[in-house]
């Protein structure tokens, strides 16, 4: 008898992604992963999110073994995250941002890795960055293939990018959830996981990245504060104080690739050389 496929959850944050809702769910349901159950909460949006969403729902209902679309006042991200976990029912778990996409093949590669690999509770993939208007905006280089830990992850020597996410619902469930004061959830909760498990990183493009003016990470201000908040959660860790001078040289990194002057590479530079000339450099020359 063939093995019963492991039932995924999908979760879609929606908050004001109109232009691109639609694509985010066609893409998750051309996966080749049949087993998937898709949730779908959407955060307040004043935009017309929810209509887009209401155009798909029977395509969903016929698509997914369990669907769910629920729309409300705005609660923000992690509340979000939160709620949906509670709805989850699969085995494995994973977030999606409603401008981002996913590639055919993500549920089905994801899945099979984890099934046999019991070590790790989460497990990512590379990306192709798009543009508003889904235009491929810089070359794809797959990633190196390789695990992380919590002292590299805490450390911002990582690659993990969040849209490419798939972890056992369990060990999210474990971790007590997503903390609703934070904007860097996302690295909150591989810090979390990383207590108790490596993650892992395939070679394998599985999502598309849209990068666009609305993108948090483009507020480099915001994004600086946001690294301190989710590192005092961490404050006694053996790692502290070496994770704030490398949250300092991220975000000078930040102001360099935004301003691009020779007075914040110094800046770079006299916090960590090392980073500087290891690192800083492959951002600063591409």
């Amino acid at each position: 008898m063939k093995k019963e496929m492991p039932l995924v959850s999908i979760v879609v944050p929606c908050y004001n992604h109109e232009a691109y809702i639609g694509s985010c769910i066609q893409s998750i349901i051309q996966q080749t992963y049949e087993n998937i159950e898709l949730i779908i909460i959407d955060d307040g949006s004043i935009d017309n999110s929810i209509n887009q969403v209401k155009e798909l729902i029977d395509l969903c209902q016929e698509r997914f073994s369990r669907f769910e679309f629920r729309s409300r006042p705005n609660k923000g991200l992690s509340t979000t995250l939160n709620e949906a976990i509670e709805w989850c029912k699969g085995k494995y778990y994973c977030a999606i941002a409603s401008d981002d996409e996913m590639l055919p093949n993500k549920t089905q590669v994801q899945v099979d890795f984890l099934e046999k690999n019991n070590d790790y509770s989460a497990v990512f993939g590379g990306v192709i960055i798009i543009n508003e208007k889904g235009v491929e905006i810089t070359k794809v280089v797959p990633p190196k293939q390789r695990s992380y830990n919590h002292k590299e992850i805490i450390l911002h020597k990582h690659n993990l990018p969040a849209v490419t996410q798939l972890i056992r619902l369990e060990a999210i469930k474990n971790t007590g959830g997503y903390k609703p004061d934070l904007k860097i959830e996302d690295w909150y909760m591989w810090l979390k996981l990383s207590e108790n498990s490596d993650l892992y990183l395939l070679n394998t493009i599985v999502c598309k990245y849209r990068q666009h003016r609305d993108n948090t990470s483009q507020n480099f201000v915001l994004m600086r504060k946001a690294r301190l908040e989710v590192l005092d959660y961490f404050s006694d860790s053996h790692y502290y104080d070496q994770a704030i001078k490398e949250a300092e040289w991220v975000s000078h990194l930040d102001n360099f690739m935004l301003n691009k002057n020779i007075y914040n590479f110094m800046k770079l530079f006299l916090i960590n050389p090392k980073s500087t000339l290891i690192r800083g450099c492959k951002f600063i020359l591409r």
